[in-house]
């Protein structure tokens, strides 16, 4: 990849350097016109020049003083009244022809400071290049100063009182020619720190140094700080003096109105005290590299070194993202195998692709949004970055219900949810369910089980949004590992059977209410609240619980009993619903 840079620059470069040899013979041929007081010599000059001044292109015809001449081998075209009335249509900057034949033609003026003498008709099977039609104009601008040159001569032999006016406009016709030189001059110097500012910028993408290589070279580059920011107007890349402490940052709202401005412009534009440009290689937006120019000092080499240098970020920043998306793709791909338990020896073999050891030992943690509305992907990014910052481990994936994480330590889950949550905005909440840990990769699918049972068992309890351990489910835990489930439906049946039964039948909500009750120790007060019940509908409900079940709910041993079988109850309700 390195090669073929410097093969484009060392191109880039030769051809520079051709384009500027290309201006010497031109610039002899303006000395030789300008030095001749025969117009058929100047246009002779002129006409045979043409095809080695624009490449493929010849001469059509020479239209001078309202009328065709015949210079050398070039003679009145054949559709000269045609040609002419195209050329009266024509301003000072000639334009396009319609020649039969020819693939492209064109008419290039041939000026002076007082007038447009006449026009060169060029034509060509195809348009030549913008260098070519370049040196084109100016050869044809040239011809027109020597013909104007060439008949204030005539007119200073024709009359002696007119020397002191004939030699003016002879210096300035001098003057105008030094100046189109200079001009010329400036632009090469001009082209040439393009290419240097190119070639800097492009050997630091080619050494991989990044949005901090960036930063550095352009700020050497301009003589300014220079920022790079995300997105989001976050820093990522500094260079220079002066890094602010805090960096500011703007408002949502203003950042997407200076972005928007800045797309519009399609070139870099002020943001009060910066000079800015959007990194942007596609649809999307990537990131802002920013001079810090208070003074307004910038001027167009800095410009120019800025959109070089943008246009680096934004290869720079579109890789970066494509690696990201490849190996998040991959990470999730590994997550899946080893949920699902499929292939052990191929999840190894991905673990190992990605540099991930697999011999340590593994929970699985479950993030699940507090809403149901919740954009998915913004909490999938929320839960990723909470990882990172909490260091519980870097293997995810989206899976129904929630963000399903593979944590190689065990850290604060509680300090994981809060620092999901503030990601999220403090409107948002969410439950996290933890799997016991597991010394195998075969054994993680057991631990995503554990972690499921977790987190129905926190919703199915009434619990708010927390952290929910399986290894500190108690009775529930001891219950969803009794291979016979049946025992454990046969004890329910034993205690709650007439309520589920009247549950079923009715429509009603015995069993819950015995157990919200059951929970709350007997408190009236907190088991209404909890149920949204006035206290004599919360008394009517127990009532029918006694009469029902006939069990006396003040005895502590029926009372134990009846906690236990609806526990029992709500891990089983819990059991049936996982995959």
């Amino acid at each position: 990849m390195t090669g073929l840079t410097e093969d484009a620059d060392e191109q880039e470069a030769t051809s520079l350097r051709e384009q500027l040899a290309s201006f010497r013979p031109l610039l002899a041929l303006s000395m030789v016109m300008t030095g001749s007081a025969d117009e058929p010599e100047i246009l002779g000059i002129a006409t045979t020049a043409i095809p080695s001044v624009g490449g493929d292109c010849r001469a059509e015809g020479v239209h001078l003083d309202d009328d065709w001449r015949s210079v050398g081998p070039v003679g009145r075209p054949a559709n000269a009244e045609f040609l002419q009335t195209q050329l009266a249509a024509l301003d000072r900057l000639g334009g396009a022809l319609t020649v039969p034949g020819a693939g492209w033609a064109w008419a290039y003026p041939m000026t002076s400071l007082e007038e447009i003498a006449g026009h060169l008709v060029v034509s060509g099977d195809r348009e030549p290049g913008p260098h070519h039609h370049f040196l084109l104009n100016v050869l044809a601008q040239q011809a027109g100063v020597a013909l104007a040159n060439a008949r204030l001569h005539a007119r200073e032999r024709a009359s002696t009182a007119r020397e002191r006016a004939i030699a003016d406009q002879l210096r300035g016709t001098n003057l105008a020619l030094e100046q189109a030189m200079a001009e010329l001059a400036r632009s090469s110097t001009a082209a040439q720190r393009s290419l240097d500012i190119h070639n800097r910028l492009t050997a630091v993408a080619s050494a991989g140094q990044g949005q901090d290589g960036i930063a550095r070279s352009l700020s050497e580059l301009t003589r300014l700080p220079v920022a790079i920011e995300d997105r989001h107007g976050n820093l990522t890349a500094w260079a220079g003096p002066g890094r602010p402490e805090p960096y500011p940052k703007q408002s949502p709202a203003r950042r997407e109105q200076t972005l928007r401005r800045a797309i519009d412009a399609r070139s870099p534009v002020r943001d009060k005290g910066r000079l800015i440009a959007v990194a942007q290689p596609g649809r999307e937006i990537l990131g802002v590299i920013a001079l810090i120019d208070p003074d307004r000092t910038a001027g167009d080499s800095e410009k120019v070194a800025l959109e070089h240098a943008n246009t680096v970020l934004s290869l720079e920043l579109a890789h970066l993202r494509a690696l990201g998306e490849i190996e998040l793709r991959l990470r999730r791909d590994l997550v899946e195998e080893l949920l699902a338990g499929t292939d052990p020896d191929s999840a190894q073999d991905r673990a190992r692709a990605l540099g991930y050891d697999l011999a340590r030992p593994h929970r699985v943690l479950i993030a699940a949004a507090g809403r149901q509305r919740t954009d998915h992907e913004v909490f999938f990014n929320a839960v990723r970055r909470a990882m990172r910052d909490t260091e519980v481990g870097s293997l995810l994936a989206a899976r129904p219900g929630g963000v399903a994480v593979l944590c190689d330590a065990d850290r604060d889950w509680e300090q994981f949810r809060v620092n999901i949550i503030v990601r999220m905005g403090s409107r948002e909440n969410c439950r996290v369910a933890v799997g016991a840990s597991c010394t195998k990769p075969s054994e993680l699918p057991r631990s995503y089980e554990q972690a499921q049972l977790a987190l129905r068992m926190q919703v199915a309890t009434g619990c708010p949004e927390q952290v929910t351990v399986f290894d500190h489910l108690g009775i529930y835990q001891l219950f969803s590992e009794i291979p016979n489930i049946g025992t454990v439906e046969g004890f329910i049946h034993r205690w709650l059977g007439a309520l589920l039964d009247y549950d079923a039948a009715k429509d009603a909500q015995l069993v819950e209410t015995l157990s919200c009750y059951l929970e709350r120790g007997g408190n009236y007060d907190l088991t209404a609240k909890a149920l949204s019940l006035h206290r004599s509908t919360l008394r009517y409900r127990l009532q029918r619980i006694r009469e029902m079940s006939g069990h006396e709910l003040n005895d502590p041993d029926t009372r134990f009993n009846l906690q236990l079988a609806t526990r029992a109850w709500t891990t089983v309700h819990a059991l049936r619903q996982l995959p």
